[in-house]
């Protein structure tokens, strides 16, 4: 893995974010009902993945049962900021540039000695166009890439995949539950380390409590068409809005557990923790 890949695929996650910040900021932010910020209605927006609400996630998660003799660790670092695009009448745009950083331990593939080591496993767009729906039900879907960004293999598919995404959810009191998704097709590269001919559903739901709390629950199946197989872990958490210094973040921690994988993946019990900066306009 490059140096310089893993330095622009980074910087150009992050410039991206800071050109939606610039075109979302407003001179002043409208105060809300207690005068301050309304951490409630933030905590609602978090749950919702095509917000009109810019915030920077890092999603830090460990799993276990890696590799093929399931002796092994992985740890995960996703970068994901999540930039809305006003395209005026409640239309919006979202895009979510994902960059993965990866470190292995003792991780034994099919043939030779364990390994360990660290670097990107893939830099991916996700994109919805979410119309103004005038319901509590909303719906968005747009174009889906993923690259390998130059890994060895050690960290994933060296494939590039494209294809679309897809989510529909309700907004409901306290309660905000839906289904995202994606379809992606390979169009190049190796296959050698698996294909990005995948099938993703991620049902969720979550409840926001008066003090800015969220219980949430998803389920992840990624479903492979080579391999036949589908890796499925099932994430519950809960997570805290809170104001640090005038400006809001969410704090997340939740185990997880695998109730099926792909050879070679993760297994059993995991967990992932959430750090997320909120920008408002």
């Amino acid at each position: 893995m490059k140096p310089i890949k893993i330095i622009s695929a980074t910087f150009l996650a992050i410039g991206l974010t800071g050109t939606a910040i610039a075109q979302q900021a407003a001179p002043s932010a409208p105060a809300a009902p207690s005068g301050g910020i309304d951490k409630v209605e933030i905590a609602k927006k978090l749950a919702n993945p095509i917000a009109n609400m810019i915030s920077v996630p890092f999603q830090y998660e460990y799993s276990r049962g890696v590799g093929a003799n399931q002796a092994g660790s992985e740890q995960t670092l996703l970068f994901q900021p999540v930039m809305p695009f006003d395209l005026g009448g409640g239309d919006t745009f979202i895009v979510r540039p994902i960059v993965a950083g990866v470190r292995e331990v003792s991780v034994q593939g099919p043939t030779g000695s364990p390994f360990s080591g660290y670097g990107i496993a893939s830099v991916t767009v996700e994109s919805f166009y979410a119309p103004n729906t005038n319901s509590s039900w909303i719906w968005g879907v747009g174009p889906y890439l993923v690259s390998p960004s130059g890994n060895s293999g050690k960290f994933g598919s060296q494939q590039t995949g494209a294809g679309v995404t897809g989510v529909v959810l309700n907004r409901k009191g306290p309660w905000t539950y839906g289904l995202l998704g994606y379809q992606s097709w390979e169009v190049g590269g190796n296959p050698a380390f698996g294909t990005q001919n995948n099938l993703y559903g991620q049902p969720f739901v979550a409840y926001t409590t008066k003090d800015a709390w969220t219980f949430t629950t998803n389920m992840e199946a990624l479903y492979n068409y080579d391999t036949r197989r589908t890796s499925n872990p099932l994430y519950a958490g809960v997570s805290k809005v809170t104001v640090i210094g005038g400006l809001p973040f969410s704090f997340s921690a939740g185990p997880m557990y695998y109730v099926s994988n792909t050879p070679g993946g993760p297994s059993g019990w995991g967990a992932r923790a959430t750090v997320t900066l909120i920008v408002l306009k």
